[in-house]
């Protein structure tokens, strides 16, 4: 499926975006423009399911194939969040940018025996702007109008459609290229003793003090500080 994509910038280097579930390209409203600022031209993906993209099955293969269909191979820097960093680990071999940040990915998925499952993800479509706010404290209310946006044309099927992976182990063996791993704090995805798993098999991995899961919403600063050597400076 050839996906909808948003550009910022006309820089000489390449970023790709990928973000995470029920979100689109609008999440990164803050992201693209500063690194356009840093010379970089900003693709950012809407996954099938999401944005302007288009609808269909849904299952983890089919969302890396798309970004391999849709975006190009070696882009100077991929960035994926939740989803997108899951969603990236599976086509990084293919799209071989010259770097990968994993922001928060999707690399173990609470299973119903910890209190969580699809059915209960996908009832976030009709979550209220109360709770959306109240889950969020440290979002600007620009970024609280862009997630009840994207809930709008979310077609909550995806999460159903990875129901599989729930409770799952979906930690990569070793970096493709290489990768930094960047963690909220605390994480709910990735917990302490898989940092330092993944940390024994190769891959950077960075906290952003403090910051919820959505990192580069709830931290901008934190989250564009994280990057420092992974991303060209200004």
């Amino acid at each position: 499926m050839q996906l909808h994509t948003h550009t910022w910038g006309e820089g000489d280097r390449v970023a790709l975006l990928i973000h995470g579930m029920m979100a689109d390209h609008r999440t990164w409203r803050r992201v693209g423009p500063a690194l356009a600022a840093r010379g970089y031209r900003v693709i950012a993906v809407d996954l099938r399911g999401h944005g302007a993209s288009g609808r269909g099955e849904y299952d983890p293969a089919l969302f890396a194939e798309d970004i391999v269909e849709t975006l190009p191979t070696g882009a100077d820097l991929a960035l994926g969040h939740s989803l997108g960093g899951l969603t990236l680990s599976l086509a990084v071999d293919r799209l071989r940018p010259k770097r990968a940040v994993f922001s928060d990915p999707a690399w173990h998925l609470a299973g119903p025996a910890e209190g969580m499952g699809p059915e209960l993800f996908a009832q976030f479509k009709s979550a209220p702007r109360e709770r959306i706010r109240a889950m969020n404290p440290r979002w600007e209310e620009a970024d609280v109008d862009v997630e009840m946006e994207t809930l709008a044309v979310w077609d909550e099927a995806t999460v159903l459609g990875l129901g599989r992976l729930f409770g799952a182990d979906l930690l990569p063996a070793a970096p493709v290229v290489p990768s930094l791993v960047q963690l909220a704090d605390p994480s709910f995805l990735i917990s302490p003793e898989r940092a330092s798993l993944l940390e024994e098999r190769g891959f950077e991995v960075r906290t952003v003090a403090g910051a919820g899961h959505t990192i580069h919403r709830d931290d901008f600063d934190g989250f564009m500080a994280s990057l420092e050597g992974w991303i060209q400076p200004l």
